[in-house]
């Protein structure tokens, strides 16, 4: 008896944090049909919005499943000093508000400083561009990769690399055919969750991006623009086609997670 209470109010409770709000978001954004909803998604500042926040993830995700790769193999391989550190550092966007890290990026590159002052006169400018929205992805989503590679490299034998030096096999031929197959899963997975971040990323980017239409407007902050202009129809139809992005890559990202374990489980 008692575990069947308990199944009804973990159902109960899921349901009015996660599936409640889901179906209203459902409900709102196709209200008017689904000419309004592909009226609403098309309208141009809309794509423009959609299209930089999957284009500026792409970019976010390529960068950090390399450098989020390397730095999980320093830190699984190498014994260097200040490993501790490196790894806390790794951690510390998860830690802090995103918002946080907007702001320290517009406080580094802003046009208000030398730094951010020379990049714009040589014709790089960071904070409020593409650059910047870049920039404070990588930063919030560094953990991703990382964290996703580090325990399936930690299972790694090393053995199997030394066998294939002893062959005569060179570094490259080694990091191929020997290091890459049984991490790539955790790799792609990695990949998965960062991409899925990124394009839900609002906190950071709405203070780096500079938030101009058809240029430096990414999606969720888009969806705030139309809700705070009453068009709250509108905000939840671009919300919805983030909605789906999420609930296909969520359910791949844990495949992917499942098949790195179970390689090496």
């Amino acid at each position: 008896m008692s575990g069947m209470l308990l199944r009804i109010g973990v159902f109960a409770w899921v349901g009015l944090l996660v599936a409640l709000p889901v179906m209203t978001l459902v409900g709102a954004g196709l209200r008017g049909g689904p000419a309004a909803l592909w009226a609403a998604v098309t309208e141009p500042a809309a794509l423009d919005a959609i299209g930089l926040s999957l284009g500026t993830a792409a970019v976010a995700t390529l960068v950090n499943s390399v450098v989020g790769t390397a730095i999980a193999w320093v830190l699984v391989r190498w014994d260097v000093p200040g490993r501790r550190l490196i790894a806390a550092l790794v951690d510390l966007p998860l830690a802090i508000p995103t918002l946080v890290a907007g702001v320290l990026i517009v406080a580094l590159f802003g046009p208000q400083t030398a730094l951010g002052s020379a990049l714009i006169a040589a014709g790089m400018p960071v904070a409020f561009s593409k650059a910047g929205i870049v920039l404070a992805l990588l930063f919030v989503t560094l953990p991703f990769c990382v964290r996703a590679v580090e325990p399936v490299l930690e299972e790694l034998d090393p053995a199997e690399e030394e066998a294939a030096y002893t062959l005569g096999a060179s570094p490259l031929v080694t990091l191929v055919r020997v290091l890459l197959p049984p991490i790539l899963p955790a790799v792609a997975a990695g990949a998965v969750q960062t991409f899925a971040r990124s394009v839900a990323e609002f906190g950071s980017l709405a203070a780096v991006s500079g938030n101009i239409p058809h240029q430096t407007l990414v999606a969720p902050v888009y969806i705030l623009g139309e809700v705070e202009a009453g068009n709250p129809g509108g905000a939840a139809a671009v919300s919805l086609v983030l909605l789906a992005l999420a609930l296909f890559l969520q359910p791949l990202a844990g495949a992917l997670a499942r098949r790195a374990g179970s390689a090496h489980g």
